[in-house]
């Protein structure tokens, strides 16, 4: 199915010394190298003539899958997959194929999507893959799954995995380490050196063998038609979070009009400009070291525009990056760590006014009247306006650390409101610039529902250093409530990039769908997926633990009785040697409220092993679990809830997430049965 004049055309691709192939590496020209077709799905067949291997709809039906798997592997320096593929699709056919690329660490039960392709294409295309530096052993899982029609095929021409970032090229091989030109008719990036001269400019030799047989990317102004025309040359998209001094070479014509910037692009299609060059420099080859940051996927773009009658040229080469910050970085390096902190044990970075204290850091014991805090339900979080400081003109101001100036942050944080008559300025949000004195309002409360956690983003960028503070206010005796605030975390990027890295399969917002979980049966008995409040009042949730306003799957009890049980199962999971820690959060709030159970299902076994129970009603909060298990064959974690002898025993899980190695910490078991405690409405200061 795939064409030979194609084929022919991509055979510059394949590496010489095809026996010399990296670990993880293939060209397909005899074998599969060690990669092997998974029995339980549909085989990868190798192309008689070599060159590729393939599945197609002449072997295999719609929605099959041919599962491809690596030998064990280990990248203890960062690496670079670039995977070389083609999706064909029947004429008029709206289901494509898709092709999927996995990885599968030793110890994890789960495995990681790391990438995945729909679009059909008449060439070959390359995908740049970053794969982190890791100790574990992982295998490579590339998994093709069939569309309609039967012209459908997915192919693979080569896999190969080096040393180094993807977004590094000296330019010396073929494909251009998946760097792709914009194309503009009059003006383009073009491959230079190896003794070609395919311009009339004196073109320069190249940086990284100092010879003219080397290459190098380059730009020239004798086609540019009118002024200002530019030309892109675009990186691969990043694909695991990096951030450090990414540097070049460049060498422009003295004398010339043009502009050379770089800029960052992210799935949004939004530029950032984050460097320009502001002297052309000598003759040579000039050195660029530039501070990179891409916390979700993102581009970088070399751009050049003529804008005068001297035209001449820009050369680039040797891209190269480093996780160090670069020497000419005069501030210190960002740390979301020392920017971010869940108080459990302190106020971390963050601090207060020397007037006094305005913000107290408190703890409820788990109950029916208050809320407990975000994090565990158990744990510390600040409170405003309490008792002590609740008086008229009261403002409370609480500091986060200094922010290194010209970066863009997402704050992320959360906060619960109790008691106000009017919502304005109750909690507002600054950012105070250091070298100015200058306070900006970014965030303030409007409406909220009270005695829930609502999660709130916000994205900044500020030129001069500065900090974020959050201010409490009293304004009146009469209109004086409660603020908590809990879980702040400051990170590089934008809060709203849509094309963030892909979630671990091990974790479940509940927000999209219900992710790795299903249910043998759906009828009213079932578990339901709902935000906001549940229909029954005394009972159940008021809003989601994940943001306050998203989804959560729960047990609607009036459908029910006394005694019914529904059960939500996860998808099979891999059998792994070492200890796994599944955490979850669960509210069990309601008079009648029932039993929640969560069960190990083994491969094979007829019966259920339980992990773990709650019984009766436990808190008004989320509070969270931690289950440490083993298991060495494939298993399901099942949630079971049972119907308590009321209709007030909803019961609702949220956030579930599956780790590889024990658990960090061990849940408090002193509130096992119930979550009375004998002040009901205890706060702890």
């Amino acid at each position: 199915m795939l064409l030979r004049g194609v084929l022919l055309a991509m055979q510059a691709l394949q590496l010489a010394g095809a026996l010399d192939l990296p670990a993880g590496s293939c060209a397909f020209e005899e074998n599969t190298c060690g990669f092997d077709s998974a029995f339980a799905f549909q085989p990868w067949i190798l192309n008689e003539e070599g060159h590729y291997i393939y599945v197609d709809t002449s072997f295999a039906k719609q929605g099959e899958k041919a599962v491809l798997l690596s030998s064990d592997l280990q990248a203890e320096e960062w690496s670079c997959l670039r995977l070389v593929y083609q999706i064909t699709t029947s004429p008029g056919s709206s289901d494509t194929s898709r092709l999927n690329l996995y990885v599968r660490f030793e110890d994890e039960s789960f495995d990681r999507l790391l990438w995945s392709a729909k679009e059909p294409s008449d060439s070959w295309l390359i995908a740049s893959l970053d794969l982190q530096n890791s100790s574990k052993k992982f295998k490579i899982l590339i998994e093709g799954v069939l569309g309609q029609g039967n012209t459908a095929s997915i192919a693979l021409f080569e896999i190969k995995v080096t040393t180094g970032y993807c977004i590094e090229c000296d330019f010396e091989e073929n494909h251009l380490c998946g760097f792709v030109n914009h194309w503009n008719p009059n003006v383009n990036w073009f491959v230079g050196g190896g003794n070609i001269r395919n311009s009339p400019s004196i073109l320069p030799q190249d940086h990284t063998f100092k010879s003219e047989l080397g290459h190098y990317m380059y730009v020239d102004s004798v086609y540019v038609k009118h002024f200002q025309e530019v030309a892109q040359l675009i990186s691969p998209m990043t694909t695991a979070p990096m951030s450090g001094c990414l540097s070049f070479y460049y060498q422009l014509q003295q004398g010339n009009d043009n502009s050379f910037s770089l800029y960052t692009r992210d799935g949004a299609g939004l530029y950032e400009e984050i460097w320009k060059m502001d002297q052309p420099g000598n003759a040579a080859w000039n050195l660029a070291e530039v501070e990179f940051s891409a916390p979700y996927p993102m581009e970088v773009i070399f751009e050049v525009a003529f804008n005068g009658p001297k035209g001449g040229y820009v050369a680039l080469d040797d891209i190269s990056f480093s996780p160090v910050h670069c020497q000419n970085q005069t501030e210190l390096p960002f740390s979301a760590v020392e920017a971010s902190c869940n108080f459990e044990e302190d106020l971390c970075n963050f601090y207060q006014d020397k007037e006094g204290p305005g913000w107290t850091r408190v703890k409820v014991k788990p109950n029916m009247y208050r809320t407990g805090d975000h994090t565990s339900g158990i744990g510390y979080y600040l409170l405003a306006n309490t008792k002590f400081t609740s008086q008229p003109g009261y403002i409370g101001r609480l500091y986060g650390p200094s922010l290194p100036g010209n970066l863009q942050y997402c704050l992320r944080f959360y906060y619960a409101i109790y008691g106000f008559l009017k919502m304005s300025d109750t909690l507002a949000v600054y950012i105070f610039e250091e070298n100015h004195v200058v306070q900006e309002k970014i965030w303030s409360v409007l409406e909220s529902p009270r005695g829930v956690w609502m999660q709130a983003e916000i994205t900044f960028k500020k030129p001069m250093p500065s900090k974020v503070v959050f201010m409490s206010l009293c304004k009146s005796f009469w209109d004086c409530g409660l603020v908590a605030l809990d879980d702040i975390t400051i990170e590089l990027g934008s809060c709203s990039s849509p094309e963030r890295l892909p979630p671990a399969p091990g974790e479940c917002t509940f927000e999209q769908d219900e992710c790795a979980f299903t249910q043998e049966r759906r009828d009213r008995s079932s578990w339901y997926r709902r935000r906001g409040e549940t229909p029954t009042s005394y009972t159940g949730p008021k809003g989601d633990h994940t943001t306050g306003v998203g989804y959560y799957m729960y047990i609607e009890a009036s459908h029910m009785v006394y005694g019914q049980k529904a059960q939500l199962l996860s998808w099979p999971l891999r059998g792994v040697a070492i200890k796994q820690c599944l955490t979850f959060f669960y509210h069990m709030s309601g008079a009648g409220t029932g039993l929640l159970s969560v069960y190990l299902k083994r491969e094979g076994a007829s019966e259920e092993s339980l992990l773990w129970r709650r019984r009766g009603e436990q808190s008004i909060s989320w509070l969270r679990g931690l289950i440490e298990y083993n298991c060495e064959r494939q298993h399901r974690v099942i949630f079971e809830a049972i119907r308590g002898p009321s209709v007030r025993s909803d019961i609702a899980i949220d956030d579930v997430k599956f780790q590889a190695g024990p658990c960090t910490e061990m849940e408090d078991l002193t509130q096992q049965s119930s979550g009375y405690s004998e002040d009901l409405n205890e706060i702890e200061f």
